[in-house]
């Protein structure tokens, strides 16, 4: 067992001095106390700076990280929207083959992790040959994105997506998302594989993602997750929802009710679910969904990129609704500028400041950070995000040099660290008891851009 002495520490309680981590050699945390002095724990390693647990992504999906900063350009005719986005991400996803899904996870990974976070949800739909002929191993594209997960030291919960039509009343598909398609057998297929892979293995997990109710009929939601909960009965469940009004309308059109109503009314989502955006809800589904105790899956700098609409943080957390965050399309792979995000676009909407904080809690930035750590973590389906015995010993060492954090601790650290500043101030990095980011530099770092600079030269040379 190792010692980690920090001299100040964020834990589920709040902000505590001369903190002693004990930490397993399966890279568990099972003991955790305050007051510690170090000269009275033989052999303890001081952390180099305050000490935060590392953040779970809720949403990402990796390919993406290619496409960030080439999707910008106005369409011919202008009107560019969502849906003209995801046309020219059609065009992008058929180019990849598995060594560039590989290669481009492992980049993002590594920057995810010099960012922050520690976990990621991978929404896996990219399945499929270009033609759409499954390959030979039908989790092949599943298990590369495992094989980075792997080799950079990223915690992971792989959710294979089930993908079907191309709208609301089984519409057919495009041309574009043949390579995401699936049936209910060969999705399930890819979780088992999966699951085998990581059997033993506590910085992995493995869930199901039903992409969208416009991507799947009720019947094959229905026995997706049925065949889901007989693999695991408690493995979190991901699916994208209200994410643009044009979804909520086709919606209404096709069943007479609104995404968010007809997915409680179909799936009865629970504390096992994770509804990713859900940003067009009414009021009675607001409340409705926040007190099924699943956890709203927010992609703030996604959601502004694609001009997709605001969520509505306020009477979500007011119904004592959970949250955390994601990366999504990875405009972003800093946390810090997504939970800043959460907050300046209410702000912007409201024309009011500090609209987390509290009279209990002030501190916007503590807040954000335990609100989207305890959210993450039951999105995952991880023991994460937390400084707590039980908990994984994922953290977050910050670097104490940093101008933009200089004098400051406690509360006032974590609103500087949120909310100040561009530079990255985290400096070491650890998951599962094991440094993977030492002084900002990840060991792997100069090999993984290089593969990735080659898949970018396959991609769009």
């Amino acid at each position: 067992m190792r010692t980690y002495l920090a001299d100040e520490a964020l834990l589920p309680e709040g902000w505590a001095r001369d903190v002693a981590i004990d930490v397993d050699g399966a890279g568990a945390i099972v003991a955790v106390r305050t007051g510690a002095q170090a000269g009275a724990v033989e052999g303890a390693e001081r952390l180099r700076g305050p000490v935060l647990p590392g953040l779970p992504n809720l949403h990402s999906h990796a390919f993406q990280r290619a496409m960030a900063g080439r999707t910008e350009r106005r369409g011919p005719g202008g009107n560019d929207s969502f849906w003209t986005w995801r046309e020219v991400m059609y065009r992008i996803a058929a180019r990849f083959g598995p060594e560039d899904a590989e290669a481009v996870a492992a980049q993002l990974y590594v920057e995810m992790l010099k960012g922050g976070y520690t976990a990621v949800a991978e929404f896996h739909y990219l399945h499929h040959a270009p033609d759409g002929r499954p390959y030979a191993d039908r989790a092949e594209m599943a298990r590369r994105i495992l094989a980075a997960a792997r080799r950079v030291g990223i915690g992971i919960t792989m959710l294979p997506s089930l993908y079907r039509h191309g709208g609301f009343g089984e519409a057919p598909p495009a041309e574009g998302q043949r390579r995401f398609l699936n049936d209910a057998e060969g999705v399930l297929h890819i979780v088992a594989t999966v699951q085998a892979d990581i059997a033993g293995g506590a910085d992995a997990r493995v869930g199901l993602a039903p992409h969208s109710l416009r991507a799947v009929s009720p019947a094959l939601l229905a026995d997706a997750v049925a065949g889901m909960r007989a693999l695991d009965p408690e493995a979190p469940i991901h699916i994208h929802v209200a994410e643009q009004l044009r979804e909520v309308e086709e919606c209404l059109a096709a069943t007479g009710r609104r995404p968010v109503a007809r997915l409680l009314e179909l799936a009865a989502p629970d504390a096992r679910w994770c509804a990713i955006h859900a940003t067009h809800m009414d009021a009675a589904e607001t409340a409705a969904l926040a007190a099924s105790g699943a956890v709203a899956g927010l992609c703030p700098l996604t959601e502004a990129n694609l001009g997709d609409g605001l969520f509505p943080f306020g009477a979500w957390r007011g119904g004592g609704g959970r949250w955390g965050i994601g990366s999504d399309s990875q405009v972003s792979a800093s946390p810090r500028h997504e939970l800043r995000q959460a907050e300046y676009a209410q702000r912007l909407h409201l024309r009011a400041r500090t609209l987390v904080a509290s009279e209990a809690q002030p501190s916007p930035g503590t807040t954000l950070l335990l609100e989207a750590l305890d959210g993450g973590a039951q999105a995952l389906g991880r023991p994460v995000g937390a400084i707590a015995p039980g908990r994984r010993a994922d953290l977050l060492v910050l670097d104490a040099a940093d101008p933009w954090l200089a004098g400051a601790s406690g509360d006032t650290l974590a609103d500087a660290f949120v909310f100040a500043g561009d530079a990255n101030s985290v400096r070491d990095v650890m998951v599962g008891g094991r440094w993977v980011v030492r002084d900002g530099h990840h060991a792997d770092e100069r090999a993984t851009a290089t593969a990735y600079r080659a898949s970018l030269a396959r991609l769009f040379g």
